[in-house]
């Protein structure tokens, strides 16, 4: 039995800016509205906002589900159902008795929003119901502004505006049928028991979240505030500015200082502007104009932002919660970061980063200045360390090594790669000495070749070409006129990748247009049902590419194309693919499945994961617990059941907080 749940709420904290967990904490938190329907059956809507009825004897039916363990419960965003009920009620609502309609959407390559999902599913789109019901969210659900008209209250109430009450009860109605009516258009597609399983991990993670030290976040904060202004008020004292944050004036000063016409200031453009000054230095006191973009350099670095993620997100207990976000990239299946971004963290250069830390603990500025150039960078350096491991625990931090380019040799069947991964892993070095016949001895860590090894290994993979090899090479290490021939060289040695690129294209193509099964090696197969293509990977799982055709580009070439959400403008429409960026989403789809098969056996041997970035995986372990390295370690590289020849291997280490190695 199913039953589908959809629920209206009101927290006086931004859960845009601090996430289900926290808005749930709220000590003003409350559940408003509860709208569910069982199988088939009509709506109700409990309304907990009516002091004269009694939800308990009035809706037996939906408590008596909610609890039992044999009915099901679907929600649209199950986790901020579960979330929310959970801490309304006191009481764990776990994850294995729910089902998550906005994960079975992006499982088919769907838009993230019910609106959206809807709307691509063609199913009839009221615009106006839209417009209404986020109005009635802003006005029940948010906190407002006490004015002279509403009486000087900072919250909206039934009893305020009886009206849009009633039609906030029907819009959570309808919800519920909108829910319900996607779930069973979805259902010929069901959601493969591995990845519920895996969701079901995912939710007990995200339920755990991970310890922060809030010590080091606010003071971090606190004197960032202090540095950021003193550093504006030495750019008025050399500027003579009023507001030397103001880009139009700041370039006039440049002009009337120094004669230079300054188009931008920014982080590409201030090393030009340096250069410019530099060569005026027989004619001009150049010192004031360096140390001014300095000082905006400094000034545009965000390296506080996570910190107030944090200070926003926080739960009264000291755990962040929520921030991975099951199936966020639905091209792959990969998670994505929510609240604070773990996947976007920079990495930690600073040799003393204990020491840097203890500082800042110790509020000992002055020393961290005179220590280490840039506070700045020094803030943005530490932000993994605000991640700590539980009282009495540390952190076991592990993750596979080359995951990518392990896959793609596997699945190409490049044996060279192979041999050296299951061998010295050394895949930079062996590139280069493939691609110019070179000893693999002769070519050392900072040498010429070995950097041309690392730039091709990185960028060529999935077709990439003279755009991917600049990009990737962003010191400008290899000469314009020599990117040619690395590419030419790196194909060469790499014949069965490129092979796999045009396999997969091929396989795609036949697919969609005879609307046949195409089988690869590995356990690959490419298949075309109600306009969706279909990607088998080795793990049995598929990627799912919605209302895929073949069609003409603007230039007459035939492309293959998918409905899907742009990367940059995040808006839904139609995209290209091709046979590399086929192979790169099927790469990444099984690195990702390794991943959480690993997953699964470290949490099956009773340790604890609080978060997991790209590969990596960071598992909270009691200090009494001295072989815990060694054993998780072991786990990464284990074969995993359905690539056995795949070649694993996982490094890891020990910290008392969260760091790159």
């Amino acid at each position: 039995m199913t039953m589908n749940v959809d629920i209206e709420t009101y927290s006086s904290i931004d859960i845009r800016e601090a996430g289900v967990y926290a808005y749930a904490s709220a000590p003003d938190f409350e559940i408003l509205l509860i709208g569910y329907r069982y199988d088939g059956q009509d709506v109700k809507v409990i309304d907990l906002t009516d002091p004269l009825a009694d939800p308990e004897r009035d809706f037996p039916d939906f408590w008596e589900g909610l609890y039992s363990p044999d009915v099901i419960k679907t929600a649209y965003n199950a986790n901020f159902e579960r979330t929310c009920l959970a801490s309304w009620l006191g009481r764990p609502m776990p994850p294995e008795q729910w089902r998550c309609t906005a994960v079975h959407a992006a499982t088919l390559g769907l838009p993230g929003t019910l609106g959206g999902v809807g709307e691509a599913l063609g199913l009839p789109e009221d615009k106006q119901k839209d417009k209404i019901g986020k109005s009635l969210i802003q006005y029940f659900c948010k906190p407002c502004k006490p004015t002279k008209t509403n009486g000087m209250r900072s919250r909206n109430l039934p009893e305020h505006a009886p009206d849009k009450w009633q039609l906030f009860i029907e819009y959570n109605r309808q919800d519920v049928v909108a829910e319900a009516t996607i779930r069973e258009k979805l259902q010929i597609y069901p959601v493969a028991r591995q990845e519920q399983e895996l969701w079901n991990l995912d939710q007990h993670i995200n339920d755990h979240g991970v310890r922060l030290d809030m010590d080091l976040a606010d003071k971090i904060i606190q004197y960032d505030g202090i540095y950021q202004e003193r550093l504006k008020q030495e750019a008025r004292k050399l500027t003579g500015l009023n507001n030397p944050n103001s880009l139009p004036q700041l370039k006039m000063w440049f002009f009337m200082t120094y004669g230079l016409d300054v188009p931008s200031i920014t982080k590409d453009s201030i090393p030009v502007i340096e250069a410019q000054l530099k060569e005026l230095k027989t004619t001009h006191d150049v010192l004031p104009g360096l140390r001014m973009l300095q000082i905006r350099k400094e000034l545009g670095k965000t390296s506080v932002k996570k910190y107030q993620a944090m200070r926003h997100a926080v739960c009264p207990d000291g755990y962040l919660r929520g921030i991975l976000q099951f199936y966020g990239a639905n091209r792959t299946g990969r998670w994505a970061g929510r609240i604070v971004q773990v996947h976007n963290l920079p990495q930690n250069k600073i040799p003393d980063l204990d020491l840097a830390r203890d500082l800042v603990k110790q509020e000992d500025f002055d020393t961290l200045e005179l220590l280490f150039e840039g506070i700045p960078f020094v803030f943005s350096q530490l932000i993994r360390t605000a991640f700590i491991p539980s009282e009495g625990y540390r952190f076991v931090v592990s993750d596979f090594s080359a995951i990518e380019a392990r896959v793609i040799a596997w699945l190409a069947d490049e044996k060279w790669r192979l041999n050296v991964f299951r061998t010295h892993g050394k895949i930079y070095e062996a590139s280069a000495a493939q691609m110019f016949h070179v000893p693999i001895e002769n070519i050392k860590k900072g040498s010429r070749l070995r950097q041309q090894g690392k730039v091709a290994e990185l960028a060529l993979g999935y077709g990439g070409g003279f755009g991917a090899m600049k990009a990737m090479d962003k010191a400008g290490t290899i000469p314009d006129d020599e990117i040619p021939m690395i590419i030419a060289n790196w194909r060469k040695a790499s014949p069965n990748i490129c092979k796999l690129w045009r396999n997969a294209e091929a396989a795609a193509r036949a697919a969609i247009e005879e609307r046949r099964t195409i089988k690869l090696k590995h356990g690959l197969s490419f298949s075309y049902i109600n306009r969706i293509l279909f990607i088998g990977l080795p793990s049995g799982r598929k990627l799912a590419y919605y209302d895929t055709r073949i069609e003409d580009d603007e230039k007459g070439k035939s492309v293959i194309t998918y409905a899907g959400v742009d990367q940059e403008t995040k808006k839904w429409g139609r995209l290209k693919t091709w046979g590399g960026k086929l192979v790169e989403n099927i790469v990444q789809a099984t690195a990702r499945d390794c991943l959480a098969v690993t997953m699964e056996r470290v949490s099956g041997a009773g340790y604890r994961i609080v978060m997991h970035v790209h590969d990596e995986i960071i598992v909270d372990v009691p200090e009494t617990d001295i072989d815990a390295l060694e054993k998780i370690t072991a786990i990464m590289a284990q074969p995993v059941p359905w690539a056995q020849e795949l070649p694993l291997r996982g490094d890891g280490y020990e910290t008392p907080f969260y760091k790159k190695d």
